[in-house]
């Protein structure tokens, strides 16, 4: 009778279609910009988030346990209410984590592609007609997009606690995999033992895959506060520093210093590496003091070239990696020929 109803007026009343139509994305988007208000607040904020996520992998269980019973039942109204609640948490936790990502993403470097999956999934999830018309309508995509919202805040969440980024990317993996149990066994009708094996060996190859990958994966929450090259660093802080420099001056100098500031985390203690390219070539690696988290204004280091050959004119760059090899930032610097 209510879904008869409801017709009735939505064809009565143009606007109730639109409304119908864009409503719950209006509704998304103003829910939306107070999620990126607490994100301005900063990540001691961020357990909220970890709770979120655990009311959506919630969400996800009940989801995969009624969703099929209620359509079979003809309860349309209550299916969708499932869907969207399964929509509205992913949206707001790809749009709370998406300027996290961005201020840990090299925009010169292969991990901006992995920016443009999130981007393009926040989007996704906020405009209502175009998550009905893709992932509603594709088998195992919302399961997906359910699996793919907990790898991103777990990446997150995990070095909150003091897992190393590589660690970090593992256990995401494994979980973000393991959470879709439930699903496997509601899909497939199988019982928990079958379905629990199952998602154990997804974990396993869904972690081997993002570790091959891990170099495309911005490594969050690191980032780089500041970064240049210097003639030398005292009191860690940068003397003379600069982004252009005279191939005669850098003869007279002789030397260079590359100095680095990175916000991690409190209780995080990452390993960090500084490359020194000259021209594209690596010229040396040179592994640093792990990074203590929760430092103001970052952690302070630095590395120090001290000798830039006869021809010292070119582009060089010193990338920051993690051990593992995640890219955490760029730092750059033009010596001009004579």
């Amino acid at each position: 009778m209510i879904a008869n109803a409801w017709r009735q007026l939505k064809t009565r009343r143009p606007w109730v279609r639109w409304l119908a139509k864009w409503g719950l994305s209006l509704v998304s988007l103003a829910s939306g910009i107070l999620t990126l208000s607490l994100f301005r607040r900063g990540l001691e904020y961020f357990p909220w988030v970890v709770g979120y996520l655990l009311l959506l992998w919630l969400a996800g269980v009940v989801f995969a346990e009624a969703r099929e019973a209620l359509e079979a039942r003809g309860r349309r109204l209550l299916r969708a209410a499932y869907d969207y609640t399964l929509q509205s948490l992913c949206w707001h936790l790809l749009l709370f984590l998406l300027p996290i990502y961005f201020v840990s993403t090299t925009l010169s470097s292969p991990n901006v592609l992995f920016l443009g999956t999130l981007g393009a999934a926040t989007l996704l999830t906020a405009v209502d007609p175009w998550y009905r018309a893709t992932v509603l309508r594709i088998r195992w995509a919302s399961a997906l997009m359910f699996a793919y919202a907990m790898f991103v805040t777990l990446v997150v969440a995990l070095p909150l606690i003091g897992v190393r980024s590589g660690g970090a990317l593992i256990l995401a993996a494994a979980a973000s995999m393991l959470a879709l149990a439930p699903t496997a066994r509601r899909s497939f009708r199988l019982s928990w033992r079958t379905a629990s094996l199952a998602a154990v060996l997804a974990g396993v190859c869904a972690a081997l895959l993002v570790w091959l990958a891990r170099a495309w994966i911005p490594p969050v929450p690191l980032h780089l506060v500041r970064g240049t090259f210097a003639q030398e660093v005292q009191a860690l802080e940068p003397v003379l520093p600069v982004s252009r420099l005279t191939a005669q001056a850098a003869r007279a100098w002789d030397s260079l210093a590359c100095f680095t500031a990175l916000a991690a985390p409190a209780g995080l203690q990452e390993p960090i590496v500084h490359v020194w390219r000259k021209d594209g070539a690596t010229l040396v690696r040179v592994p640093l003091t792990p990074v203590l988290g929760g430092r103001p204004g970052g952690f302070r280091t630095h590395s120090r070239l001290t000798s830039l050959g006869p021809d010292p004119a070119g582009s060089w760059r010193v990338d920051i990696l993690t051990a593992h090899g995640q890219l955490i930032g760029r730092v750059h610097l033009t010596v001009l020929r004579d």
